[in-house]
């Protein structure tokens, strides 16, 4: 490791982003890791100001000052300054008293651009970022930009890493930061099993604030990374890996700010009084929730979720397998075994390169080769390895009491023994360092932060995702695999494969990583993403969740019936949104104001801005 100076990383006590102190070592480590072979430097702004297209210049300084007023100036902030992209590994910039730079801290992830930018950096950028105390606070800032119909795309904690972080998908909207004030966890029950939480709150601060109080009935789940926020993680439909790893079918009770300043309440909420918001979703007549899900139909400032009872223990397996094509016959074995619930947790079937990659090394470490990774070097690394030899890994977990996981684990082992060549690991044999450890961890509720070290595959690592979801069967996996394995050798960037197995669905998730300052690379991994999506789509898989630059084209897939979906969903967003302010874009829905005038991406254009917006008609304006 070089010499380079690697200042502190703020722990969970000095910033609601920050890392929990038993995390420490690993983010500075983490943080070193990249720092050591980055070359990519802030560049000189060229395209300021960043003004939102259908606003003069001077009457969007104008509202600005008005908010500024509003809410204090230290809430607002013009983003004029050189985009820095920090990295995945730290948190905290802003002093958490009155928002001034800590300059002996580390970057954080941006929220007014992405950190990963695979387009120009100034593409995908913010004009302004205003950051929210309270749910009042939020309509303030919709009526405001009602008025001055500035568009405004609303974040968690801008963590959303592979899908866009923080960035506006309209270039010059000012981005709503919701985590660094409204970040207090408002409710941990431990005899419902819920909790009450606003946007700020991460993963880590939950889990923390859940040992704090002593609750050891109460398990949280958590997905591969610990510094995300619990509210948009879910919103976003994320996923995590112990049995409550559907985050979204966890939540139970919204608090919502509408695109026209209302402030709703869904489910039980909408009771007075009532006692019953985090235990029971449905409440009573039509179920609106959904709508507020991957959509920009309200900005979600207040979302309870059911937590884990603690199962009374757990034991972690790994198993290898050695051949490409036993794929196939795995699935086959993990989808009954899935669905009976003997695999409790996501099913997480990984190709053996990442195992490399997952070391925090460069690629150049182990092959400086151009074209997709040599599987015959991947093959030489691994005989060294403690896995072995081998081309998939099968991550699981058991839970209950000893018995019933001694039993299960039993079946397990018989069927996935019936794929020759298959090896169970003993976990008892692996050093305190491996990556088991981590999903151990990850699988039993305890955040933690080494997932994404593969992102330091290339220099100034970034990573782009393609996410379709086929049934599990075995026939399905191969097909996928094989069409995405086709793109690896025809674009020459590595891909790191993940299939993650529902009650009945499989994803399967390809990142794709690439030199954010190699121009060249980014293109290909925007290619391949393109590819790969139009080839899924004419083959019947379609994606869960994407970036946002290729959001038109995947919402272009759900075509059934003449676009019948997406003429529902224009027709919701005028109806909720006739102004069009609130994130424009945001999964493919275009409000009115932008529809028609060159906005979506296609592919054959990769800019973030359109040609205008039309003025809005007299009976829209509020």
């Amino acid at each position: 490791m070089s010499s380079k100076n690697h200042p502190s990383i703020p722990t969970l006590k000095e910033k609601h982003n920050g890392v929990p102190p038993r995390l420490i070592h690993k983010a500075h480590r983490a943080k070193a890791l990249i720092d050591d072979i980055a070359t990519k430097e802030p560049q000189a702004r060229k395209r300021l100001p960043v003004i939102p297209q259908g606003i003069e210049r001077t009457r969007y300084f104008l509202a600005i000052d008005e908010i500024s007023r509003d809410l204090g100036k230290e809430n607002v902030e013009i983003n004029d300054k050189p985009l820095e992209d920090g990295t995945w590994s730290v948190s905290g910039l802003f002093s958490p008293r009155n928002g001034s730079v800590v300059t002996n801290h580390p970057k954080p992830a941006p929220n007014t651009h992405d950190g990963m930018a695979i387009v120009d950096e100034e593409e995908l950028v913010a004009s302004a970022v205003i950051y929210p105390g309270s749910t009042e606070d939020v309509q303030k800032v919709v009526h405001w930009a009602n008025k001055y119909l500035i568009p405004v795309h609303p974040i968690s904690m801008g963590r959303n890493f592979g899908y866009g972080g923080a960035a506006p998908r309209v270039r010059g909207a000012v981005v709503l930061d919701l985590g660094r004030r409204m970040n207090k966890i408002l409710d941990i029950n431990p005899d419902d099993c819920t909790c009450l939480v606003e946007p700020g709150v991460s993963y880590y601060a939950l889990y923390e604030e859940v040992q704090t109080r002593g609750y050891k009935n109460l398990w949280i789940d958590v997905p591969d990374l610990g510094g995300g926020s619990v509210l948009g993680n879910a919103l976003d439909r994320g996923v995590g890996y112990t049995p409550y790893g559907d985050h979204w079918s966890t939540h139970s009770g919204l608090e919502v700010v509408t695109p026209t300043g209302e402030i709703v309440r869904t489910g039980m909420g909408a009771l007075p009084g009532n006692n019953t918001w985090q235990v029971f979703p449905y409440g009573y007549g039509p179920f609106l929730d959904g709508i507020f899900s991957q959509s920009n139909y309200g900005i979600v400032t207040k979302m309870g979720l059911g937590l884990m009872p603690n199962p009374g223990g757990h034991d972690s397996f790994l198993y290898t397998f050695k051949k490409e094509e036993d794929l196939e016959q795995l699935v086959e074995i993990v989808r009954p075994l899935r669905i009976a619930m003997i695999l409790e947790n996501a099913a997480n079937i990984r190709h053996a390169l990442q195992i490399l990659a997952l070391s925090g090394k460069p690629r150049s470490t182990f092959y400086d080769g151009g074209g997709p990774f040599p599987t015959e070097k991947m093959h030489e690394y691994l005989r060294q390895h403690p896995y072995g030899e081998c081309t998939w890994l099968y991550y699981g977990t058991c839970y209950g009491p000893k018995e019933v996981r001694r039993l299960k684990l039993d079946i397990i082992n018989r069927e996935f023994m019936k794929v020759p060549g298959a090896r169970r690991i003993n976990p008892a044999q692996l050093p305190s360092t491996d990556y088991f450890w981590s999903r151990d961890r990850i699988s039993s509720g305890e955040p933690d932060l080494e997932e994404l070290s593969w992102v330091n595959w290339w220099p100034n690592g970034g990573h782009v995702a393609f996410s379709p979801v086929a049934p599990t069967r075995g026939a399905d996996a191969l097909r996928l695999w094989q069409m995405a394995k086709e793109h690896w050798a025809k674009f020459g960037l590595d891909f790191f494969f993940d299939f993650v197995v529902g009650l009945r669905e499989l994803h399967l998730i390809v990142e794709c990583v690439y030199d954010r300052n190699n121009p060249m690379q980014r293109a290909d991994a925007l290619s391949a993403m393109r590819s790969l999506i139009q080839e899924a789509a004419e083959k019947g898989y379609g994606e869960y969740r994407t970036h946002l630059l290729l959001s038109d084209q995947v919402a272009g897939t759900y075509s059934w019936n003449d676009n019948a979906l997406m003429k529902l969903n224009e027709k919701l967003k005028d109806c909720l949104d006739p102004n069009g302010i609130l994130a424009p874009g945001r999964s493919g829905v275009w409000p009115a104001r932008y529809r028609g005038r060159g906005w979506e991406i296609d592919g054959d254009r990769e800019s973030s801005e359109g040609n205008g917006v039309a003025p809005p008609s007299a009976s829209t304006k509020l």
